[in-house]
C-alpha cells in the first residue's frame, strides 16, 4: 500500500463523504473487505479524486451521471450526499438526472430521482429534528 496515496485519499474521502461514513466503511471488520477499502482509498480517492484536472464539484457531477446511468442506487445515495457537500444544489442534481433520462434511459433516471428523494428526505429529517438535550 502506498501510504501517501492512502492518507491523501482518506482526507479527500472524508471531505466529500464525511467522517461518519468513512469511519463506518474503514473500520476493520474483517480481512476479507479491509483490502478493498485500502484499494478504494488509495486508488479511487488518492489516485483519481486527488488529481488537479477537475474540481471536486465537477467530479461529483460526473459520479452522479455515471452512477445513475449504471443504475447503482447504493453508491448513488452515497455520492448524492457527497455532491451536496461539494456544493451541488438539488436543482442541479435534478438536471443531471434529466440528462440521464435522455441519454441513458428513463428507468435509470427514475431510479436516480427515487434515490435522491430518499437522501433528501433523510437529510431534511435530520436537519429539522431538535438537538438532544436542548429545550
Amino acid at each position: 500500500m502506498n501510504s501517501d496515496a492512502f492518507a491523501k485519499g482518506q482526507a479527500i474521502r472524508r471531505k466529500v463523504l464525511g467522517d461518519a461514513y468513512v469511519d463506518s466503511v474503514s473500520a476493520p471488520r474483517d480481512a476479507f473487505s479491509q483490502e478493498l477499502q485500502k484499494y478504494v482509498a488509495e486508488n479511487c480517492w488518492g489516485g483519481i479524486w486527488s488529481r488537479p484536472g477537475l474540481s471536486l464539484k465537477t467530479r461529483s457531477f460526473l459520479n452522479l451521471a455515471m452512477l445513475s446511468a449504471l443504475v447503482r442506487p447504493h453508491e448513488l445515495k452515497i455520492h448524492l450526499r457527497g455532491a451536496l457537500n461539494n456544493g451541488i444544489t438539488r436543482e442541479e442534481i435534478a438536471e443531471v438526472f434529466l440528462q440521464t433520462a435522455m441519454y441513458c434511459g428513463t428507468p435509470a433516471a427514475v431510479e436516480a430521482f427515487r434515490c435522491a428523494r430518499e437522501v433528501f428526505a433523510d437529510i431534511d429529517a435530520t436537519q429539522s429534528s431538535p438537538q438532544r438535550g436542548s429545550s
